[in-house]
């Protein structure tokens, strides 16, 4: 019995290491956040980067044209929110072209672009897959909770492009990737 429990336990460590050691690191910081799509999800991904220590600035309405200088690697939290447009006074048009020109200047300046989407299923749609679609492909990394990729959306999104795709079973499991995804 206590053998199996052993070996239990060693194969679900060895499982964990694998997971996150299967997320190359790419990105260098310090980094910057933004959300696309306004949904309040950034406020997690910005405790994610918290705990990985990793050097943020964050403002959910950056403007390609006030990208920080110096900032190495983009980071979008995705997902559509209309309360949060509302909120920030943006049409979903204005919104897709400032994601559009963001995410064209990050490309301009040699930023690595990780996008995350850790609302789930309840944070998808046909408002947040508008979005999803202006990210993905055009991103180096994505992480996303698993239930919120259940049609396979990003991996269709990310496989012509040849993004990889890490999925994770719930919000609190994406610190692993992201931090792992950084130098």
């Amino acid at each position: 019995m206590r053998r199996s429990l052993a070996f239990i336990v060693a194969l679900a460590v060895a499982v964990a290491c694998a997971s996150a050691q299967a997320v190359t690191a790419i990105a260098e910081k310090p980094a910057v956040l933004t959300a696309v799509g306004q949904a309040a999800d950034i406020e997690m991904v910005k405790v994610l980067l918290n705990r990985a220590k990793v050097p943020y600035t964050a403002d959910t309405l950056f403007r390609a044209e006030s990208l920080p200088g110096g900032a190495k690697t983009l980071i979008i939290s995705v997902g559509g929110s209309s309360k949060g447009l509302g909120a920030a006074g943006i049409s979903v048009d204005d919104e897709t072209a400032r994601a559009k020109a963001l995410l064209k200047r990050a490309k301009e300046l040699g930023m690595k672009i990780i996008t995350v989407h850790v609302g789930g299923e309840a944070r998808r749609g046909t408002l947040s897959d508008t979005f999803i679609r202006e990210c993905v492909g055009v991103s180096d990394l994505v992480i996303v909770v698993e239930d919120g990729n259940k049609d396979g959306l990003f991996d269709t999104l990310a496989k012509p492009a040849g993004v990889p795709v890490i999925k994770v079973a719930k919000i609190t499991a994406a610190g692993a990737p992201l931090a792992a995804a950084f130098k």
